[in-house]
């Protein structure tokens, strides 16, 4: 089905990232990537000179003044992940969808002048600490705290999950700074890289995304100076999350479509090449089948992406609506990933091939931001109007 939401400028912004890909991304980058566990800097800079990143970032501060229209972040989704480069694209999300809306909708004129310039150019790279290890999805159960001092605050906790983790220059942190576990008793904190007593751990082994780093984080007596309260104003850190939270989920709902996507067209090219039995095995009725449903699926999942996309644009994507679009767009992702590994018989097993990699990295898109079941239990209440 022929998407429309794309214009002249978007699809000239599309020649930029091939070329970006053809260039930085190679198979031989990715290899590295992965030996090392994550992407290395001269790739994010070179990836802030392109326009890559900094998508989201207003223009007065060197950015391309993005932020509500998501349809050039999606295209960065799309061409990266259609190249297989799963790990650069989750790299660039959080630095665009994660880190850097905190600063721009919520930080102070002071700390969007101090980051956001060179965040766009990949000089400052940033993450996103919400989780607890004993918390998970439950931010209310969140006991990481910051004790306020004269100057600032003393911090104090650990934090796991965190994508970029390693390699974050600064960790935009969910803290407690009150009693009990009102909304209010929760602020955001910004972390800088080499603060003492901050420490990024060790770097998580995963099941997937492999060339991208995820680290546990730990705080003893960081001091953290009052410019670094995103905002400016202590207990407003748990209705930030809220306002960020419909972005996070449509990225990844994004990010779930343009994989979708690449299942299929790999597993179409694989099927159309490879011979059983003295004929290819796409000609196989199953496989076209199989294929045929692969397709209707990948159409659908990108007509709600793109209306979420839209909804995004024009401010009105509810954090319920996201809901939806994540968790439903995610479970379509493994469905379509789950039948292409199938398609391609033994080497779906193997590494080396896309698809392999693709369904050992989203494997997670159902669980980080807020598990399918926490999305299914918000869009539960929305709909029945019950707690």
């Amino acid at each position: 089905m022929q998407r429309d939401i794309y214009d002249e400028d978007h699809e000239a912004f599309r020649e930029v990232v091939k070329e970006f890909l053809r260039r930085y991304a190679t198979n031989e980058k990715r290899e590295q990537w992965e030996r090392d566990g994550e992407i290395d800097r001269a790739t994010m800079l070179a990836a802030g000179e392109q326009g890559l990143i900094g998508l989201s970032v207003p223009e007065e501060f060197g950015g391309a003044g993005m932020l509500q229209d998501y349809r050039f972040r999606a295209i960065v989704n799309e061409e990266v992940i259609g190249a297989g480069q799963g790990s650069l694209a989750g790299a660039f999300g959080i630095q665009d969808d994660l880190a850097v809306p905190y600063l721009v909708h919520m930080g102070t004129q002071a700390q969007k002048e101090k980051w956001l310039p060179r965040m766009a150019t990949g000089e400052v790279l940033g993450a996103l600490a919400m989780t607890d290890p004993g918390a998970g999805s439950d931010l209310r159960g969140v006991t990481t705290n910051a004790k306020k001092v004269d100057g600032g605050y003393i911090l104090n906790g650990a934090k796991t999950f965190i994508s970029s983790g390693k390699t974050a220059d600064i960790v935009v942190t969910f803290v407690k700074t009150g009693e009990g576990n009102r909304p209010d008793a929760f602020s955001l904190l910004i972390v800088e890289n080499g603060m003492e007593g901050f420490d990024h751990g060790k770097k998580l082994s995963k099941m997937g995304f492999h060339g991208w780093d995820t680290a546990e984080l730990s705080f003893t007596d960081v001091f953290i100076p009052d410019e670094n309260l995103i905002g400016g104003v202590e207990g407003k850190g748990f209705v930030q999350l809220m306002m960020n939270l419909p972005l996070e989920r449509l990225s990844i709902g994004v990010c779930a479509a343009a994989a979708g996507e690449a299942a299929f067209k790999w597993t179409l090219e694989y099927t159309s090449n490879r011979e059983a039995f003295g004929q290819a095995v796409a000609d196989f009725q199953n496989t076209r089948f199989r294929l045929a449903d692969m397709a209707t699926t990948v159409d659908v999942l990108w007509a709600y992406n793109d209306r979420a996309m839209e909804l995004y644009r024009q401010g009105k994507l509810s954090a319920d609506e996201a809901a939806k679009v994540k968790f439903w767009s995610t479970e379509r992702e493994w469905e379509l990933l789950d039948m292409g590994v199938q398609l391609h018989g033994g080497y779906g097993y193997i590494t080396e091939y896309p698809i392999a990699r693709a369904f050992l990295d989203a494997r997670v898109h159902r669980i980080y931001g807020g598990t399918n079941e926490v999305m299914r239990e918000i869009v539960a209440r929305a709909v029945t109007g019950r707690k």
